[in-house]
């Protein structure tokens, strides 16, 4: 009897520390991609990265067959040596009195225009090589040597550490205790302890459900999503589903 006493105290007092444990919101882990892609459609001639290498700004990825560029290019470069002499035959002309001043503006503003547009070719044949805008992991490559890449579409993406988020959808009530700046503790599965996060951003209207369902509430409640920047985003992966905890906050002693 007294054994059957001292088991159901046990699972009272188990229940009752149960009741109490705040379940935190449940939230998971996004990323703002960054896609490098050319002007102009071609065909991939030279791949230096693979899925996973870290990169740096500036570092040269990846370049497309730049043939046609070239080409305009040439032609641009003759268009400019004949606004050129054509300016100059102008120019002469009107220092002597042979020439009008309406052929020296006309061949002025061809020789500008001829320049401006070697200037535009030189840009386009240079775009034929595409650069890292940022530093990151390459995360994934969606054209190979070989294969032709539409105008605009991404040959690869990159993930930056900064652009890691946490997102999660607190229930109506608990809004006022949320606040841009506050952090937030997070847990996940075999994750290193201590990790947190700063929220960056609370929605200014409700959902009903959110798009992915992690939420333990019921679904009919109204939530509002919220989204965090990790402090150690290297510790977090894309996809991974994590329990965000609030921080108490210190209270601010009255001074009066």
């Amino acid at each position: 009897m007294m054994r059957t006493l001292a088991a159901l105290a046990v699972a009272a007092a188990v229940s009752g520390c149960n009741g109490h444990r705040d379940p935190g919101y449940q939230g998971w882990v996004e990323v703002d991609m960054i896609f490098v892609s050319p002007d102009e459609s071609g065909r991939v001639t030279k791949l230096n990265v693979r899925e996973g290498d870290e990169v740096k700004v500036g570092e040269e990825l990846y370049a497309v067959d730049d043939d046609l560029q070239q080409a305009n290019l040439n032609q641009s470069n003759a268009t400019l040596a004949n606004a050129q002499q054509s300016y100059d035959r102008a120019a002469a002309l009107s220092k002597t009195g042979a020439g009008t001043q309406a052929t020296l503006d006309a061949a002025v503003a061809a020789l500008r225009v001829a320049d401006a547009q070697v200037n535009t070719s030189q840009t386009r044949l240079a775009r034929r090589i595409g650069y890292a805008p940022v530093s990151g992991a390459v995360q994934q490559i969606y054209f190979r040597v070989g294969e032709t890449v539409p105008a605009m579409r991404p040959v690869l993406s990159i993930m930056p550490p900064g652009n890691m988020k946490v997102r999660f959808y607190v229930a109506e009530p608990d809004l006022p205790k949320i606040s841009i700046g506050d952090e937030v503790r997070i847990n996940c599965d075999n994750c290193a302890s201590g990790l947190t996060a700063k929220i960056y951003f609370i929605a200014t209207s409700a959902e009903y459900t959110p798009p992915v369902i992690y939420s333990l509430d019921e679904r009919n409640k109204l939530v509002y999503l919220i989204q965090a920047r990790p402090a150690l985003p290297d510790s977090l992966r894309v996809g991974q589903p994590v329990s965000v905890y609030l921080i108490p906050k210190t209270p601010v002693a009255d001074r009066r």
